[in-house]
């Protein structure tokens, strides 16, 4: 199944930890979506806006990779699953499901995100942004 990453599981290394079955496809960006960060974990979410974009990774995952981000996700306590189409595939997210107000990640945290933006190349502008919030 199709994955995309926008926070900590950019990280090919950790990612790969994680999910030993992941493949690393390409980056992408979801439209009408932008990043933020919240909730007691301080931790990467997506909410609808129109006009923007997060940028992310798209990655191939098995079954008991999906597990594993799952627990991993706090699935469906903390994050529920998002569906959108790419291309006409089917590729799966996750957003979380309270949306408390924006809090700053931890610098270990975003340590994290960081090298993950290096990893898929993507435009750190965006991380920024949602820094700023």
């Amino acid at each position: 199944m199709l994955y995309f990453a926008y926070g900590s599981n950019l990280h090919h290394f950790q990612m790969k930890r994680r999910c030993k079955d992941s493949v690393y496809i390409k980056k992408i960006n979801l439209k009408n979506f932008r990043l933020t960060f919240r909730s007691k974990y301080r931790a990467a979410d997506i909410e609808p806006k129109k006009n923007s974009i997060v940028p992310g990774g798209l990655f191939e995952i098995s079954k008991s990779d999906e597990r594993k981000l799952d627990v991993y996700e706090d699935y469906p306590i903390l994050y529920k699953k998002f569906y959108f189409f790419y291309y006409g595939k089917k590729v799966m997210t996750y957003t979380m499901v309270n949306k408390t107000p924006f809090k700053f990640p931890t610098e270990r945290y975003l340590t994290v995100v960081k090298r993950g933006y290096k990893d898929c190349k993507l435009d750190k502008k965006y991380l920024e942004k949602a820094l700023i919030n």
